[in-house]
């Protein structure tokens, strides 16, 4: 499982951020999914090996323009360049509203559907070949989700004793069964790959959260994850002076609840712009990062625009790459 961030500030971009727009795929950039389009979002994607051809959902965590003002483009430059397959589009009620209303109002038009799916839907779930994906109602300014990806059909290992035992010979059987498919033997009984296979792992699960001042919300959703993407607009000190209203985490709040419910990996993401990435300048992104591991003693990330991250199969946390490599 891997994801590369294609923009990581908050409300505006800088010289060195975009605004939010995360890229994740399985296996590989076919198909591939993106969580959120902030303005921009589809220049940055040249820079990436992702294409907008074999992107199969967008997931969208809530309507703020640094989150959205990118959709409208990203989906009309797809249809010029010949998309014709359908497009899952994740997100609130009012993001089908603003995607027809530009289109419509600009003289544009789409070669393939769009599919519109509510996001904030009581019983939401959405599904495909390679990810089960839930959400969580999180706290911000307008309703804004977390999305959770579980991946789905892991490798399974034949139990090759049993089936041998079974009188069920090496065959094309064995293949349909390891791909967990039931297959009838020759004599005509079922054979139900759950109980000739076993899988040897459990599935890799992230969660990938939008604008939220409280981190325990996703406290059921954490306990069986292996990476969080939250945002940490800014330090303590700064979210205690600019107070309430923005309905912002700090670093601090973050690491403490990652520390509590024993996250493995932590990734922070979406910092105010006001935070300096270059050698000098202040206020620094350093000091982001310093709050954080003040309170958060697992693996911990502060994300730049095109870093690559793996998850791997072992549930370990990889930084594959960085626009400073």
């Amino acid at each position: 499982m891997e994801f590369t961030f294609l923009g990581t500030s908050a409300g505006t971009p800088t010289r060195f951020r975009n605004v939010t727009g995360l890229a994740l795929c399985l296996h590989g950039p076919k198909p591939w999914y993106l969580v959120d389009c902030g303005e921009g979002t589809q220049h940055q994607l040249l820079r990436t090996r992702y294409s907008v051809m074999q992107l199969r959902a967008i997931f969208i965590t809530h309507i703020h323009g640094d989150h959205t003002f990118g959709l409208p483009g990203l989906l009309t430059s797809a249809s010029m360049l010949g998309r014709t397959e359908p497009l899952d589009i994740i997100a609130p009620i009012q993001v089908e509203r603003l995607v027809h209303e530009v289109i419509n109002n600009s003289d544009s038009s789409l070669s393939y559907p769009l599919n519109f799916i509510n996001s904030e839907a009581a019983d939401f779930r959405w599904r495909d070949d390679h990810f089960e994906v839930t959400n969580v109602a999180l706290s911000h300014r307008v309703p804004c989700r977390a999305y959770t990806f579980t991946e789905q059909n892991l490798e399974r290992q034949l139990l090759q004793a049993k089936l041998r035992q079974d009188g069920i010979e090496p065959g094309p059987g064995w293949g349909e069964l390891q791909k967990g498919r039931d297959v009838l033997s020759e004599d005509g009984h079922l054979l139900r790959s759950d109980e000739y296979t076993h899988i040897p792992r459990p599935a890799r699960r992230m969660i990938v959260a939008g604008d939220n001042d409280a981190p325990e919300l996703l406290a059921d959703a954490a306990r069986n994850s292996d990476v969080l993407i939250h945002e940490s607009t800014y330090t303590q000190e700064v979210a205690d002076r600019v107070g309430p209203w923005p309905q912002h985490s700090s670093a601090e709040q973050v690491a403490r609840f990652a520390q509590q419910v024993q996250l493995p990996s932590l990734v922070l993401t979406h910092f105010s712009s006001r935070y300096q990435s270059g050698p000098v300048g202040t206020p620094h992104i350093n000091q982001v990062a310093a709050e954080a591991m003040q309170h958060y003693h697992g693996q911990l990330f502060l994300a730049q625009d095109f870093e690559t991250y793996r998850l791997e199969k072992d549930r370990t946390l990889t930084r594959l790459s960085s626009n400073n490599d």
